[in-house]
């Protein structure tokens, strides 16, 4: 009995020694999360929104995919997203609040901020990563970098396709149906200058609202100069009402409708039915449906994993593009400075060092800093034939249009 009384006494001991030696023992160091936010403005409530929400559902699911394999290891990629409603103001206040919480790069859809504040994107060492090509920040590029060539740009697939299937003698008539913005306005330019090198007669251009109500009032004037083909520039929401109204007045057998890439897609089918037959678009990626490929197949099955069902619309690929040159970009900083000194200047000479950077077989990005942002000039015809989207024409580098003064 007293050997085992003295024996719980020495255990009582030696565990009060191990308690004492635990507790004065260093705390095991706390690991640092080590997060990189990416910020992205984009126009998801009102007119159109859509597309853009289509586009933002692309940047997060890519951005997932990136952390979900480790492509930085021991770094977590987060998106912050801000609606700017198309305004200008609600643009430049997202903007301030993402320099304010030091993030150090951008994506951004938004023609309208993109056009008002690539001064102050220089000032601040902050890099935008778009596939709005909008002319007028294309050239010259600064901080912008670009996914794809420009609206005209990629107009001129669409336009050596109807020259090249014209059979008349006489010149084929065509007009433009742009929104009432900078966006819709721009192509008129350089656009109307390659089509008249063609020999395209070029008709004055219908302007018509994001969601137009009613079209017949341009349509019918369409007919009287006796327009042959029609190429609208805006979205799905622009381009569905134009061809119902086509189909009501009767319009659709003498004249031909196309439009930009993002006029055309399933939403249009399934808005215009068969009015959107023989509908005639250009595209700088493969379709969504074009589910063969492995990039396209790698996005079905993304989606399927991450919400159990997939979105088939066309605008999801940009925002995938998007994301993954911006991740790609980040990923190159951080081997080369190291996650503490990434910035915003340290991920523009990563975007700068980008040469045929393959995004998934989907599209190849370069980058020939200081003049040419262009990332991807390829581009293809398509069109709508028996409800499906069917790619026309071979895929071919669209030429630089650059805006003259």
């Amino acid at each position: 009995m007293v050997k085992c009384k003295g024996l719980g006494i020495i255990l009582a001991m030696a565990l009060t020694v191990l308690l004492l030696v635990a507790a004065c023992a260093p705390a095991s160091p706390v690991v640092e999360k080590k997060v990189v936010e990416i910020g992205t403005i984009n126009s998801l409530t009102g007119a159109g929104s859509r597309a853009d929400q289509l586009y933002l559902s692309g940047q997060l699911d890519y951005i997932r995919h990136f952390d979900d394999h480790e492509m930085i290891p021991g770094v977590t990629l987060e998106v912050v997203w801000r609606d700017s409603a198309r305004s200008v103001q609600r643009w430049i206040s997202a903007y301030e609040a993402f320099k304010a919480r030091g993030i150090p790069v951008l994506m951004s859809t938004e023609t309208v901020g993109l056009e008002a504040y690539h001064v102050k994107l220089e000032q601040d060492n902050m890099p935008l990563v778009t596939d709005n090509s909008a002319q007028e920040i294309v050239y010259p590029p600064r901080w912008y970098y670009f996914s794809c060539s420009t609206w005209a740009e990629q107009f001129t697939v669409v336009a050596d396709y109807i020259m090249e299937n014209w059979q008349e003698e006489r010149p084929p008539r065509l007009a433009f149906m742009a929104t009432d913005s900078s966006f819709g306005r721009q192509i008129e330019v350089t656009g109307t200058k390659y089509a008249q090198g063609l020999g395209f007669e070029m008709l004055p251009m219908e302007i018509v609202a994001y969601v137009p109500i009613d079209t017949t009032a341009q349509l019918l004037r369409l007919k009287e100069r006796g327009a042959d083909f029609v190429y609208v520039s805006g979205l799905i929401v622009t381009a569905g009402p134009i061809l119902r109204d086509a189909e009501r007045l009767g319009l659709l057998d003498k004249m031909h409708f196309s439009g930009n890439k993002i006029s055309a897609g399933q939403g249009l089918i399934e808005m215009a039915g068969v009015a959107s037959e023989g509908y005639l678009f250009p595209r700088t990626c493969p379709s969504i449906l074009e589910t063969e490929l492995p990039g396209i197949k790698l996005i079905w099955d993304v989606q399927t994993k991450y919400h159990g069902e997939v979105v088939a619309e066309e605008e999801y690929i940009g925002g995938w593009v998007a994301a993954a040159v911006t991740c790609e970009a980040v990923r190159r900083a951080e081997e080369n400075v190291g996650y503490e000194n990434l910035s915003g200047s340290a991920i523009k000479e990563s975007l700068d060092s980008i040469k045929g950077f393959d995004v998934d077989g989907l599209v190849t990005i370069t980058y020939n800093p200081p003049d040419d942002h262009g990332g991807c000039r390829k581009v293809a015809a398509y069109q709508i034939r028996g409800g499906e989207i069917v790619r026309v024409s071979d895929w071919q580098a669209a030429p630089m249009l650059v805006l003259e003064g």
